[in-house]
C-alpha cells in the first residue's frame, strides 16, 4: 500500500546522516520521498534504495509516510535490524514529531486515545473505530501560535498508519497540507509533519541514544 495519492517526483540530492556505527545508520528523511519501493516502476525511488547505493548492506527498521520527513533508524545487520524492531514492538522507543495545524488550540497539552484501523473503500485512508480499531494513542503539546495556526509536539505511544494526520483531524485541528486529511493541502508547500526526536537503547550496545533532526519549517 502506497502513501501516494498524487504525481511522484521525489526531491533529489544527498540524504543528511544523523549518526553512523557499525550497527546503525540513522538519517534524515526529506519530505517527498517514499521510505521504501512503491508498486510499478515510477515509484522505485525511495530512501531504502537510494542509501542502499552507498551501504548495500542497509536494512529497514521502521518507515515515515511519503510527505513526513525527518529521522529514521536503519540497521546495517541483520542481529541490529531484529533487535532494533523489537525496540519498536514493545514500545522502547520515544518518538517525537512536530507538527503545524490548522486553527488555534486552546489547551496546553493532552492526549488523544482513538482506535485506528484502515478505511478500506478509501484506501490508504485510515479512520477511528471503536469497534475494530486497534488501540492507537498520542500525547501533545501546544508549542505557540501562529497567526491562525498552530505549532505542536507530538510524542505517539503507539505506531499506528497515518497515526498523528488522523488524531490531529480528530481534534479539530488537521495538519497544515495533508493531502489526505486536510481541505487547504493545496496552500501549503508540503506536510508540516516532521520526525524531530528518537530515544532508544542501541540495539546491540546498550547505551542510551538522543538523536534528533532539526525541523526545517
Amino acid at each position: 500500500m502506497s502513501d501516494v495519492s498524487t504525481p511522484y517526483d521525489p526531491p533529489a540530492g544527498p540524504i543528511p546522516t544523523i549518526y553512523r556505527d557499525d550497527h546503525l545508520l540513522v538519517v534524515d528523511k526529506p519530505h517527498g520521498l517514499l521510505s521504501v519501493p512503491g508498486r510499478g516502476a515510477h515509484l522505485a525511488d525511495c530512501l531504502l534504495s537510494r542509501l542502499a547505493a552507498d551501504h548495500p548492506e542497509v536494512l529497514l527498521c521502521h518507515r515515515l509516510d511519503r510527505d513526513t520527513s525527518g529521522i529514521m533508524i536503519f540497521a546495517l545487520t541483520k542481529e541490529a535490524q531484529r533487535k532494533t524492531g523489537r525496540l519498536f514492538e514493545t514500545k522502547r522507543v520515544k518518538k517525537r514529531y512536530i507538527a503545524r495545524v490548522a486553527g488555534l488550540v486552546a489547551e496546553p497539552s493532552g492526549t488523544i486515545d482513538l482506535p485506528l484501523i484502515v478505511d478500506w473503500p478509501n484506501r490508504p485512508l485510515q479512520h477511528v473505530n471503536f469497534e475494530t480499531g486497534k488501540p492507537s494513542v498520542t500525547d501533545w503539546q501546544r508549542m505557540g501560535h501562529e497567526g491562525d495556526t498552530t505549532r505542536m509536539r507530538l510524542m505517539p505511544r503507539t505506531g499506528r498508519s497515518h497515526q498523528l494526520r488522523v488524531h490531529m483531524q480528530s481534534l479539530g485541528h488537521p495538519i497544515l497540507g495533508d493531502p489526505f486529511y486536510s481541505v487547504d493541502h493545496a496552500d501549503w508547500p508540503r506536510m508540516m509533519l516532521h520526525a524531530e526526536g528518537l530515544k532508544f537503547e542501541h540495539p546491540i550496545e546498550g547505551h542510551m541514544m538522543r538523536l534528533e533532526a532539526p525541523c526545517p519549517f
